[in-house]
C-alpha cells in the first residue's frame, strides 16, 4: 500500500470572501511536516472521481479585493 497526502477539494463559494477560514503558508507547512518528505500530494475532487496532482505551475500569488 502507498500512502499519498490527499486534499480533498470541495467548493465553497464563489468568492474568497465566501470560503470562510484557510490555512495561511505557515500552518499549511506545519501540517504537512508530520509527513514523509517523499509522501506525494494529490488533490481529490468529487469525492474522489477525479484527482489533480501539485506542482510549481499550479501555483501562483494573486492579489484579492477584500
Amino acid at each position: 500500500m502507498n500512502n499519498a497526502v490527499m486534499i480533498e477539494s470541495n467548493r465553497t463559494g464563489y468568492t474568497t470572501k465566501q470560503c470562510g477560514r484557510t490555512f495561511t503558508v505557515g500552518e499549511l507547512i506545519e501540517f504537512l511536516e508530520q509527513f514523509d518528505e517523499d509522501t506525494p500530494v494529490y488533490l481529490s475532487n468529487d469525492n474522489g472521481y477525479t484527482y489533480g496532482s501539485i506542482n510549481e505551475s499550479c501555483m501562483e500569488e494573486r492579489n484579492i479585493e477584500e
